[in-house]
C-alpha cells in the first residue's frame, strides 16, 4: 500500500478558464491553468507520494523491498471541480482524486503530481519534464498523430456552442458563429474544432485565445465583448456556477477522454497499459463512476454506447 500523497506549491501564471491561487503543504500544489491557459511550461507546483513496499515473495518469507519507478503527473490548478485548489489551497478535483485512485493500484509506480499552465502540458510531456498529462483531455485524430493515448476512458463528453444567457439568436452550429468573436483556450481541444473550421471557410470566425480564468472567460461573453465558446456539456455548470451562458445547438463533436503519454517509447506504452488495467478495475468496482458524480455532478464515465 502506498502512503498518501505529499505536495509542494509554487506560483506560477494564470491559465484560461479559471481562476489563479496558491498552494501549500498537505496534498496542496499551486496555480497553473485549465484548459487553453497561457504561457509558461514551468511546473507549478508538485504533489508527490513515498514509494509503496512491494509484496512478500511468498508466504512466510520477509519481503524486499521492489523497485518502485517515479512518475511525474502533469495537471493544473484553473479546471473547477476537474483539477483546482480548494479553499485550503489543497490540489484536488475528479483527475487529481482519479490519478490518486489509480496510484494506490499500482505499486509498481510512484505517481507525483506537478502542475502547469494548461497551454504546456503537452510540451511539457513532449520535453520530458512530465510522464503523462492528467486534465480532461479529449481525444481527436490532431493529437493522435503526436501524442499516445491509453485505451480505457475515464470520461466521455460533447461539445457545444456556448453563448450568453440572455442571447436568443438562431445558433445552431459553427455557421451562425462567421463574423463573430469566439474565445477558446490555446491548444485546447476546442480551438481545434474552430481551427479546422476555419481552415476551410476562410477564417470565418475571429478566434480570440483566453488569457485568463473561467472567470474572465463568463464575463467576456455575459458583456458581450466576445460573442461565444466552445465548451464540453458537463464544464459549463463548473465554470459557470451563477448561469450567467447557455449551451446551444446540436454537438459538434464528442470524444473519449484519455490520459496523454510520449509516443514512440516502450516505457510509456508499459506505463500506459498498467494505467488501462487499473482504470479497468476502478470501473468495475464502481469507484470511478462515483468519483465523476462526486466531482462532476453525474456519471460522465461512459460512452454513448454505454449510457
Amino acid at each position: 500500500m502506498k502512503k498518501p500523497f505529499l505536495s509542494l506549491s509554487a506560483l506560477i501564471l494564470a491559465g484560461a478558464f479559471a481562476l489563479t491561487g496558491c498552494g501549500q503543504n498537505n496534498n496542496d500544489a499551486a496555480p497553473s491553468a485549465s484548459a487553453g491557459g497561457s504561457s509558461s511550461d514551468a511546473p507549478a507546483s508538485a504533489a508527490s507520494s513515498p514509494s509503496a513496499s512491494a509484496n512478500a515473495s511468498a508466504a512466510g518469507e520477509s519481503s524486499s523491498p521492489a523497485k518502485v519507478k517515479k512518475i511525474i503527473v502533469g495537471t493544473g490548478t484553473q479546471f473547477p471541480k476537474v483539477a483546482f485548489l480548494d479553499d485550503k489551497g489543497k490540489l484536488t478535483g475528479f483527475d487529481v482524486e482519479l490519478v490518486r485512485e489509480i496510484d494506490k493500484r499500482l505499486p509498481g509506480y510512484e505517481f507525483e503530481l506537478q502542475t502547469y499552465d494548461f497551454a504546456n502540458l503537452l510540451l511539457s510531456l513532449e520535453t520530458k519534464k512530465i510522464d503523462f498529462v492528467a486534465h480532461e483531455m479529449e481525444k481527436n485524430p490532431e493529437r493522435t498523430e503526436k501524442y499516445l493515448f491509453n485505451k480505457e476512458p475515464y470520461a466521455h463528453w460533447e461539445n457545444k456552442i456556448i453563448v450568453a444567457k440572455d442571447n436568443n439568436d438562431p445558433i445552431q452550429s459553427l455557421d451562425d458563429l462567421k463574423g463573430k468573436k469566439v474565445i477558446v483556450g490555446a491548444t485546447s481541444a476546442e480551438a481545434q474544432i474552430v481551427e479546422n473550421y476555419n481552415k476551410t471557410h476562410d477564417n470565418a470566425i475571429k478566434i480570440v485565445y483566453s488569457n485568463g480564468g473561467s472567470g474572465d472567460t463568463v464575463n467576456q461573453i455575459a458583456t458581450g465583448r466576445v460573442y461565444a465558446t466552445i465548451g464540453a456539456d458537463f464544464s459549463l455548470s463548473l465554470i459557470d456556477p451563477q448561469g450567467k451562458l447557455k449551451a446551444v445547438g446540436e454537438p459538434l463533436s464528442d470524444a473519449d477522454i484519455l490520459f496523454v503519454f510520449r509516443k514512440d517509447d516502450p516505457e510509456e506504452q508499459a506505463l500506459a497499459d498498467a494505467i488501462d488495467g487499473a482504470i479497468r478495475e476502478i470501473k468495475a468496482d464502481g469507484t470511478l463512476g462515483k468519483l465523476s458524480v462526486e466531482w462532476l455532478g453525474q456519471d460522465f464515465t461512459k460512452g454513448a454506447g454505454e449510457k
